[in-house]
C-alpha cells in the first residue's frame, strides 16, 4: 500500500510551533515530541491536513477532572474573552502562513481541491485551515469573512465549552452528548453564513440539540472532523447513530478521532491500545455509514494516541491493519484520502490559491 497518502482531519500542531510559540518546535525539523511535524508527516505518508486554529483561556484552569465510580467527569470549561480570542486567532495564522512561506514550497496553503490535488502533484504538504470554537467570531460575523480571505475553509462552532453561537459537550463517561441547549440565534446565522462562503462546518464538540440544528439549517453534508462512535464509547464527544446516520444521508464524512479515550470501550486514558480496537471501530462506522463516509481525523498534538501509531510517521501500521482486516485497497484510498476531497468538493468554492502575504 505504498500508493496510498493520507489526508488527515484534524491536529492542534500550531500551538506546538516554533512559529507561534517561543517555547515551540519547528515544524521542519524532525522531533520526539509530540505527534507532528513534516519529516514525521512524510515518513507516515501523510500529505496534508486541517490545521486547527483555536483560542485558550490566558490561565489554564486546575484539574477539574473527577473520576466516578464508573467512568469520569471534566468541569464544563468556561466561555473565552472574544477579544483575547481574537488576538490569539491572529497570531495562529499569522504563524502558520510564515510557516508555509518558510518552507521554500514543501508547504502550501490550500483552499481548494484543485489546490491539495496540486500540492500532491508537486510532492508538497496540503494545509488547510480550519478553525475550532468560533470565539474569535463577533456578532456581525464580520470577522469570519476576514479569516475567509486569509484562507479559513472549516469551522467547528464550539469546542467543548459554550459561546455565543451555542454550548459544546462537557467531557464526560458514560454520558449523551444531549447536555443542553442547542444553537442560538447567532449560531443559526453562522451556519448560513458558512453555507454562503462554502466554508464546511464541524459538528465536532457540538451537544446533541445543537448538531440537530445544523442538520436542520444547513445546505451542505454534515461533518464531523474528529469523533467516534457512542455506541463503542459511550462518552459525550462520540455520536449516537442517529446522528452518524445524518451524517450518511447528507453524505457527509466523519473523521476517525485517534484518541484513545474516545477509541475504548472503557474510555481509559491508556496508549496500550491495540490497533485492533481502532480497527473495530472503523469497521462500525463503515457498516453504520458505508466507506464513502469515513475518514481519518488523528487529534494529533490533542491526545494521546495509540501506542503502535504514536505520532504521523506511525500511520501506516494503521493502514497495514485495514488491509490485514480485509479492506481493499479502494476502500483504504477512500479513508486515507477520497472521502475527505470529496466532501471539500461538495461544500467549498473552488477559487485560486490565496496569494501569500
Amino acid at each position: 500500500m505504498d500508493s496510498v497518502y493520507i489526508f488527515d482531519g484534524h491536529n492542534d500542531a500550531i500551538l506546538s510551533m516554533v512559529d507561534y510559540s517561543a517555547a515551540g518546535r519547528d515544524f521542519l525539523v524532525r522531533s520526539e515530541n509530540g505527534h507532528l511535524d513534516l519529516p514525521r508527516a512524510r515518513e507516515g505518508r501523510m500529505a496534508g491536513g486541517l490545521f486547527a486554529i483555536s483560542a485558550y483561556p490566558e490561565r489554564e484552569p486546575e484539574d477539574d477532572l473527577t473520576i466516578t465510580f464508573n467512568g469520569y467527569e471534566v468541569r464544563y470549561a468556561e466561555a473565552l474573552d472574544p477579544d483575547n480570542a481574537r488576538r490569539q486567532i491572529d497570531g495562529q495564522v499569522s504563524a502558520i502562513k510564515a510557516l508555509v512561506s518558510r518552507s521554500n514550497g514543501q508547504m502550501r496553503l490550500a483552499t481548494s481541491v484543485k489546490d491539495i490535488r496540486a500540492a500532491l502533484n508537486a510532492s508538497a504538504f496540503a494545509v488547510v485551515l480550519h478553525m475550532e470554537g468560533a470565539e474569535a467570531i463577533d456578532l456581525d460575523l464580520s470577522y469570519l469573512d476576514t479569516l475567509y480571505d486569509h484562507g479559513l475553509r472549516s469551522l467547528g462552532l464550539v469546542w467543548s465549552r459554550p459561546n455565543i453561537f451555542g454550548y459544546g459537550v462537557p467531557f464526560a463517561y458514560p454520558r449523551s452528548p444531549d447536555t443542553g441547549p442547542g444553537l442560538t440565534d447567532a449560531g443559526k446565522r453562522l451556519v448560513k453564513k458558512c453555507n454562503d462562503l462554502g466554508i464546511m462546518i464541524d459538528v465536532s464538540h457540538l451537544n446533541e440539540r445543537g448538531f440537530w440544528d445544523v442538520a436542520a439549517l444547513t445546505t451542505a453534508p454534515l461533518v464531523a472532523t474528529h469523533a467516534c462512535a457512542h455506541a463503542i464509547c459511550p462518552s459525550t464527544r462520540n455520536l449516537i447513530d442517529r446522528q452518524l446516520d445524518a451524517i450518511r444521508d447528507t453524505d457527509g464524512v466523519i473523521g476517525l478521532n485517534l484518541a484513545v479515550n474516545d477509541v475504548r470501550p472503557d474510555a481509559n486514558l491508556d496508549d496500550d491500545t491495540p490497533l485492533e480496537v481502532v480497527i473495530r471501530h472503523i469497521e462500525y462506522l463503515v457498516r453504520r455509514v458505508g466507506i464513502d463516509r469515513v475518514a481519518l481525523g488523528s487529534d494529533f498534538d490533542g491526545a494521546v494516541m495509540p501506542r503502535e501509531i504514536k505520532d504521523a510517521s506511525g500511520l501506516p501500521r494503521l493502514i497495514e491493519a485495514m488491509r490485514k482486516a480485509e479492506f481493499s485497497k479502494t476502500d483504504i484510498r477512500k479513508f486515507a484520502l477520497d472521502n475527505w476531497l470529496r466532501v471539500f468538493g461538495l461544500t467549498w468554492t473552488d477559487i485560486p490559491e490565496i496569494e501569500m502575504k
